[in-house]
């Protein structure tokens, strides 16, 4: 979820961006302001992570606001062109001009939220619940995850040492939130692979590193699994 404050003293402006801003999925807005001096006063103990501002506005600009929130991310509304150098100069996100869209507005924060993604360590190490107990399991050691014949509820990962590991009670959907999400992508019903073990891949088959019996391991792509895994490569 994205924590934004809305900045514009227009008070038509500032509602009607309040407005779009609802309507956008994994946006919340935490504070309006009418008032540039009032949000600098304020600021230090607000909880969040956008601002979207106007520029022109009387005493104090959007452009010495930028100046001031040199950690978080500014999504600037304005209805001069003039200032679009100097933003982006300050490595702001966006610069729309009004009166604002919301697929643009959406736009906007989709980036900031990829940026995010992007900019957030990802730990090698992860703990699942496993038949010996607590398992700390070390992702870059893992081939492929399947789903357990016994039980469907459990899920068998298999290791490129050809070690095994049972699962105990998790859904591919836990899974797939647990393990860093560019280095595995789930490709049928059954099976999750991780991307550095494909050798090459045709419509509907992928061809592994990892040898099986001296011979590379193959699996089968879900026609409804396709475009994940050929956005990860």
């Amino acid at each position: 979820m994205l924590r934004c404050v809305l900045l514009d003293d227009e008070l038509l402006a500032l509602q009607y961006l309040k407005l779009l801003c609802e309507q956008i999925s994994g946006v919340e807005v935490v504070k309006v302001y009418d008032n540039p001096e009032k949000f600098i006063l304020e600021k230090d103990e607000l909880d969040f992570d956008v601002c979207v501002s106007d520029i022109e506005m009387p005493v104090i600009n959007g452009l010495q606001i930028a100046n001031l929130l040199s950690n978080k991310h500014l999504i600037f509304t304005t209805a001069y062109r003039d200032y679009a150098v100097e933003s982006y100069n300050l490595e702001v996100i966006d610069y729309i001009t009004k009166p604002v869209q919301k697929d643009r507005l959406e736009k906007a924060f989709r980036k900031i939220e990829k940026l995010t993604k992007e900019s957030k360590p990802v730990s090698e190490y992860i703990t699942l619940n496993s038949e010996k107990g607590k398992s700390i399991i070390n992702t870059n050691d893992i081939f492929y995850i399947t789903v357990s014949d016994v039980d469907s509820r459990d899920k068998i990962i298999h290791f490129k040492d050809e070690s095994t590991l049972l699962i105990k009670n998790n859904s591919f959907e836990k899974l797939k939130e647990t393990l860093p999400s560019r280095k595995f992508t789930r490709i049928n019903k059954r099976e999750i692979i991780a991307m550095n073990c494909v050798n090459y891949y045709s419509h509907d088959e992928i061809v592994s590193k990892i040898l099986i019996d001296g011979k590379p391991k193959t699996f089968t792509i879900g026609i409804n699994f396709r475009n994940e895994f050929l956005m990860l490569l």
